[in-house]
């Protein structure tokens, strides 16, 4: 295939958004939250480049934004979300929307003719700022829990209907949303890798093969508080005592017997938080992930028994109520070949990959065939303002994703 995407104004694309969102100071990074202003300044950016495209573009009730070109009855959508984790990076994310998009205008700059459609899409809030995570591609497939919208409390400490008052769309859209998805004959996300194993290995395109499933849990231990300097060990419930026993042992537990999975406790609060007072109630995030959902249903049962048992132990209530549940995906056949010819007909080095983080791709598979190219990124460093890619690399990740989507729409 004689044609290639143009880097440079595909650079400049990615510059740009970026400045949407950038902390002024010199070692600050991106934030941009879905609904923020930022954010929605970034909507409005991406809105204004798919029509200078001369694509149709669309937005559905879940804030999902489209770029739609050709008459097939089928689509071939490519796509990823510019939302930001706070202070995050400028390649995360955004190089599958503007990777996409720059495909597009190519194809038409050619005169291609497309048998199916095609599409670029970004999807509103991957990075979970809301309520749960992957809202829009959710709502796209009809996986949206109707409950935890009504219930869940964003992470700017708003419930989502408030939230939504100040958009255009509400909770009643975002139900709705999947009666506006088009019949998609594949999606495919261009993605940096967010480790180093690419790098490592020499490799400039991974094609993964499995995405992992992850469980997410609000959790919290309950037991008493009292003076530090009066209670007597032996007689204290400590609700943090309980926590570090539980992190120790189930993290053990992960690494010894389930090799490949994960398991993380990334944010804890002792109340009532004083220097000299015995912490009554902790809570805490936990997630695990694993490539294997039999994997996923033995660490689940072991934390919840293990959970209670430390809770009864030291005469503490464990609570829990899960945020997440997303299963594993194996990659198709059909778009992991597509991929691999498209690696050895172009000339990438290329290996085989799995991903233990979740991704738009990941929810897209409930309703069709789902693929995903992974670039390196310096390091391995992700959701951080040193986030890094070399352009070749991206050049190399945007051609193949041209390619790919000429295969798949012919």
């Amino acid at each position: 295939m004689p044609w290639t995407v143009n880097l440079e104004r595909l650079k400049k694309d990615i510059e740009e958004l970026g400045r949407i969102g950038q902390d002024p100071n010199p070692n600050g990074g991106i934030s941009r939250p879905s609904f923020s202003i930022a954010d929605l300044d970034a909507r409005e950016w991406l809105k204004e480049k798919i029509l200078a495209a001369g694509l149709e573009l669309r937005q559905d009730g879940a804030g999902n934004i489209f770029g739609h070109w050709g008459e097939g009855e089928k689509t071939v959508m490519a796509g990823s979300h510019i939302d930001t984790v706070l202070n995050g990076g400028r390649f995360d994310g955004a190089i599958g929307v503007l990777a996409a998009l720059e495909c597009l205008r190519r194809l038409k700059e050619e005169g291609f003719s497309p048998k199916n459609s095609l599409e670029v899409a970004s999807f509103t809030d991957e990075e979970g700022n809301l309520v749960g995570d992957f809202l829009g591609s959710r709502a796209f497939t009809g996986r949206t829990d109707k409950e935890l919208l009504e219930k869940g409390v964003t992470s700017y400490g708003q419930s989502l209907s408030e939230l939504l008052e100040e958009t255009e769309f509400s909770i009643e859209s975002i139900m709705e949303t999947q009666k506006e998805r088009p019949d998609i004959e594949a999606f495919l996300e261009l993605h940096i890798e967010q480790g180093s194993v690419l790098e490592t290995e020499g490799k400039s395109i991974g094609i993964v093969e499995r995405i992992a499933g992850k469980h997410y849990w609000s959790c919290r231990f309950i037991g008493q508080s009292g003076h530090g300097g009066t209670t007597p060990i032996e007689l204290r419930h400590d609700a943090f005592l309980g926590l570090a026993d539980f992190t120790l042992r189930s993290t053990q537990y992960v690494a010894t017997h389930h090799y490949g999975s994960t398991l993380t406790i990334g944010k804890v609060h002792t109340f009532p938080g004083s220097f000299s007072v015995i912490p009554g109630v902790v809570e805490f995030s936990l997630d695990f992930r694993s490539p294997a959902k039999d994997e996923l249903d033995k660490i689940s049962s072991y934390n919840l028994a293990l959970a209670e048992d430390i809770a009864a132990t030291r005469g503490l209530r464990f609570e829990y109520i899960p945020l997440d549940h997303t299963e594993p995906v194996d990659i198709p056949s059909r778009l992991k070949n597509t991929l691999e010819s498209g690696c050895k007909d172009l000339g990438f080095s290329f290996m085989s990959i799995s991903s233990g983080a979740g991704h738009d791709a990941q929810i897209l598979s409930s309703i069709t065939d789902a693929g995903m190219i992974f670039i390196p990124c310096e390091d391995g460093i992700s959701h951080s303002p040193e986030e890094n890619i070399q352009w070749e690399d991206l050049e190399r990740g945007a051609n193949l994703l041209l390619y790919s989507l000429v295969k798949l729409s012919e």
